[in-house]
């Protein structure tokens, strides 16, 4: 069994949700969980890189941490990580270390995007596992709750 689209949206949204925490610790919004098959949440992450001053502080690799922890499992096989922007190069390789099923994203992105813009690393065939990648979810609200933080960052600085 998979998880449907709406399963899908509706992670999306608690992720969004997940991203206002990292927003209101100073930091990029992003957030993330990870699906059974089923749509149960098995993990949830929202960047912490600057409260926690650390560079591995992405919100896929603590929703990664969780769900791990949650199934007693390092292999993540038949999970969906659901997470507010394309994740990078780092957060890619552990989603394929991790042998996530499926990525689906919402906000493209074009500098350092590492699912499909600027890298392919999860469909990379010569990596010893590959996952769906599903772009573009809720993308228009996503890239907007970005846009905001973004713009909000840059008027303070003026």
């Amino acid at each position: 069994m998979r998880v449907t689209e709406t399963q899908v949206q509706q992670a999306m949204r608690e992720a969004m949700a997940l991203a206002e925490r990292a927003k209101e610790q100073g930091d990029v919004p992003v957030g993330a969980v990870i699906l059974d098959e089923h749509g149960t949440i098995l993990g949830r992450g929202w960047n912490t890189r600057e409260v926690a001053q650390d560079p591995m502080g992405h919100a896929e690799v603590m929703a990664i941490r969780e769900a791990s922890r949650k199934l007693g499992t390092w292999r993540l096989t038949n999970t969906t990580l659901v997470v507010t922007l394309e994740p990078c190069v780092m957060c890619s390789g552990a989603i394929v270390a991790s042998r996530i099923g499926t990525v689906a994203f919402g906000a493209y992105d074009e500098k350092a995007g590492a699912a499909c813009s600027l890298y392919a690393i999860p469909i990379d065939p010569r990596l010893n596992h590959r996952v769906d990648v599903v772009g573009g979810v809720l993308e228009a609200e996503c890239s907007a709750q970005l846009q905001t933080f973004f713009r909000t960052i840059r008027s303070r600085k003026k």
